[in-house]
């Protein structure tokens, strides 16, 4: 779980800089490794300066920015059908698109947090 995290959190930190790289989504998944291998990795991932941002108001339960939502579902389902398209059985390909269709559903049902803006 520890490597899973430290991969994801790769992700997730270049996802800051590359717009089409989610970065929400990789925290979490970093968040989620970590709560489970190493308490010591998870309290550092949430106290983090930088990185908390993108993880507290999804695990307080505000929700994820609207900007946040775009940037999860579109690779999401540029993978699926680019997938969809490469595999020539019937079922799996109706499979990935109910399986893109329940993940979009799902982000797109969460409360919408947006940040409060930072003034100079």
């Amino acid at each position: 779980m520890l490597t899973i995290g430290g991969l994801s959190l790769a992700l997730g930190v270049i996802g800051i800089f590359l717009p089409l790289l989610p970065t929400t989504p990789f925290l979490l998944l970093t968040a989620a490794c970590y709560v489970r291998s190493s308490m010591r990795f998870y309290n550092w991932l949430v106290s983090h300066p930088l990185l908390s941002k993108y993880l507290l108001p999804y695990l307080d339960g505000k929700g994820i920015p609207h900007k946040a939502k775009y940037y999860t579902t579109l690779p999401l389902w540029v993978s699926l059908l680019v997938s969809a398209w490469l595999v020539p059985l019937a079922w799996v390909r109706a499979g990935l698109i109910l399986i893109g269709i329940g993940v979009t559903v799902y982000i797109w049902r969460l409360p919408e947090f947006e940040p409060p803006t930072q003034e100079p």
